[in-house]
Parts: C-alpha cells; structure tokens; sequence
C-alpha cells in the first residue's frame, strides 16, 4: 500500500502532516516564484515612471529574478540534502519575505534590480526542497504527488497578473511587493507549526557528500541523464509556447486581448485536466510508461499542429491542436521529474537543482531560437515544440535501449 492511499491516522503515526494541509501548503510554497514573477507584470510602466526609468531597464529584472533562481537552486540543493528541509524551508520564506518588505520601500531601479535578484535566490531556498517531501509521501508514486503539486500551482501564473491588476486599482505599486511578504509570511507560520516531517528529524539519512560530490552523484548515476534531458526539452516546448503564444494569436491571427486571455487559459486548464487524469491513474501503470505514452500522443499533436500552420489554415485549428498538445506535455513533465527523483535517496535537493536549472536555462533560449526563425507566422514556433517533443522520443528510446542492455 502506498502513502497516498493510507488513512490520516496512520500517516499522523508515521509523523507526516494530514496530506489536506500538507500539499496545498507545499503547492502554496512552490508558487512564490510564478507569483513573484507575474503579479507585478501589470506595474511595469507604473514602475518605470515611479523611477523615473525605462520600462525595458525595469523589465530586466525578470532576467534578473530567473538568473536569481537558479542561481539560488544550485547552491541550496546541495545544501537542504546536507543540513536538511527544514531549516532551508524557513531561511528561503523568512528571507523571501523581508526582501519582499524592502522592495516595497524602494525608491531607485538599481537597488530594485538587485533586490529581485536576491528576493529571488533567498527564494529558492524554499522551492527547492519540496519534491523531496512529495517523494518522501508518496515514495514510488512521486509522480502522483507531482501532478497534485502542479495542479494547484499552475493556478499561480493564471490568476496572479489579475490579482496584481486589481492591486493597482486599489493603491501604488508597493502594495504588490507588501501583498507578497504577507503572503510569506502567512506560509512561514504554517511551516513552523505544521510541517514536520520524519527526514526532518532522521539527520543520520542525511547525505554527507560536498558540495560538489553531490553534484557529481547526480550526474554520473546511471539511467539519470537521458531521463533530465527529457524534461529539460519537456520545458523548452512549455517556454516556445509561453514566449510565441501572443504574437501568434494577436500578431498572426489578429484576435484582441480578450480572446488571447480565453485561448491562454484554455491551454492552462488543458494542463490542469491532464494533471488530475495523471494523478489518477499514474500509480497504476507506473511512470515510466506514462512518459513513453504521453510523448507518442504529444508527437502526434505536434504533428498536427505544424501541419494546420504549413497549410494555412484558421487559427481553431491551431487551438484545436494546442490543447491536447499542451495536456501531454503537463504529464510528460511530472512523470520525467518524478523518474529522475525516484532515482535518489540523499540527492533529492541536488538533483531539484540540476531539474531546475536546465529547464530555465533551455526555456530561455526558446526567445531567441523563435526570433531566429521569424517568418511572420506560427511555423517556426510549431515546429519548434514539435522538434523538443521528438528530442524527448529519442532520449526515451536511448534510455530504453540502455535498460534492455543492462
């Protein structure tokens, strides 16, 4: 029997959190990041002129907070397997909070640059351990755990725009910035009395690597690579849509706001229904095929979805293709996390990290590729996700070819 489906009281026992509070806490902890990054989005020019700046020099702090992040993801994994969750958990929202704080107080660009670099590390200090608690819940089902996770955090990046929209209609663009170290500071509660865990206090199952040989654990164990490299491709089609999705239905398709913000969120409840579908049935026929079959049908989408941009056609058809495509890729994401994971007993904060830092460091080169191959239409960014889809094909037949060998 696994953890997930063992009653309360019996997990109460165990020394785990009722699983009701515990992954809407954990969620609520991951989603500091998509909500630092999104809800001050709408104050962009508030902010240039409050500092009597450009809006591209402010607009560089989103550079700034994603460098941040994974800068912070590398150094806090290793850490959190060394010294434990916990302590790295209460650092990260303590200083997330206080930066939050400052930030509110600001009154010239350089220092807000530098303050969403650092809000950002400090940050991650506190994302970067939760799959290691959703693998120490649900132990061989981690992917389960996974979807739950994203579910409830991709509603982060759809609603905080608005949220950061009505803020401003209610006061300056501080209160963005004080509304965040509420935030944390109202989860840094719940961390200290809530969440306590049995690896919290087990410190003798902790790793005793250095910094660095943790590293190297990560990427010399065997069956590791080829399955990271399948999420970090996994991401780069996530960010070719994130980066070409407003030029392609606003610039290409010519359709107003309006109906750009129906067809985004349409996509995102995509991925929401096909992380609940995952989480259902992913404990029965295990990740690894989830993975396998989730790519074949992303694939065959992706297929389809260059084919209705060569031909020309109406942009239903590319929305009729987007969303399943969108679907497969939300669990092509958690199942490789989740294999990766699984592969790790001390190294859990270590390999978050290299996930982590991949996935942004490729995202961000999805930008730069789509301008490369600018053609005035959605080809290029059709072909794009179809070619990181087919990437990840490969790295799974690799991966099996490796696993009959051995």
């Amino acid at each position: 029997m696994n953890k997930a489906s063992i009653p309360s009281s019996e997990l109460k026992q165990q020394g785990i959190p009722n699983l009701a509070l515990l992954i809407p806490m954990l969620s609520a902890i991951v989603a500091i990041t998509p909500l630092a990054i999104d809800m001050y989005l709408p104050a962009m020019s508030t902010l240039a002129s409050s500092f009597n700046s450009s809006v591209t020099t402010v607009q560089q702090s989103l550079s700034l907070y994603l460098g941040g992040y994974a800068l912070g993801m590398l150094t806090f994994g290793p850490i959190a397997d060394r010294i434990g969750r916990r302590p790295l958990v209460i650092l990260g929202l303590t200083g997330f909070m206080l930066i939050s704080l400052a930030l509110a107080f600001v009154t010239r660009v350089e220092i807000f640059l530098g303050l969403r670099f650092i809000q950002a590390f400090i940050g991650a200090a506190a994302t970067v351990v939760v799959p290691g608690y959703i693998k120490e819940v649900y132990g061989k089902n981690t992917a389960k755990g996974m979807s739950y996770v994203s579910l409830i955090m991709m509603l982060a990046p759809l609603i905080a725009p608005t949220i950061g929209s009505l803020i401003l209609e209610l006061g300056e663009w501080h209160l963005i910035f004080f509304i965040l170290a509420c935030y944390a500071s109202l989860l840094l509660g719940l961390v200290l009395t809530k969440l306590r865990m049995p690896s919290d206090s087990q410190t003798g199952a902790r790793s005793q690597r250095s910094f660095f040989g943790a590293y190297a654990v990560v990427f010399t164990k065997p069956g590791v690579k080829l399955h990271i490299a399948s999420g970090v491709m996994t991401s780069f089609a996530f960010f070719c849509y994130l980066t070409a999705s407003p030029f392609v239905y606003m610039e290409v398709f010519g359709l107003d706001k309006s109906l750009f913000a129906i067809l985004f969120s349409t996509n995102v409840g995509a991925l929401m229904l096909a992380n609940v579908i995952n989480s259902r049935i992913v404990v029965k026929y295990g990740s690894r095929r989830m993975l396998k079959v989730a790519t074949l049908l992303a694939a065959v989408a992706g297929l389809g979805l260059l084919s209705v941009n060569l031909l020309g056609l109406s942009y239903h058809f590319t929305v009729a293709a987007l969303i399943p495509f969108m679907g497969f890729l939300g669990v092509m994401s958690v199942n490789a996390d989740a294999i990766v994971l699984m592969k790790f007993q001390q190294e859990t904060g270590t390999a978050t990290a290299v996930i982590g830092t991949l996935r942004f460091g490729f995202g961000a080169l999805a930008g730069p590729l789509l301008a490369l191959f600018y053609t005035g239409t959605a080809v290029p960014f059709s072909a794009l996700m179809l070619g990181a889809v087919l990437l990840v094909a490969l790295c799974q037949f690799l991966a099996h070819s490796q696993q009959n060998l051995s």
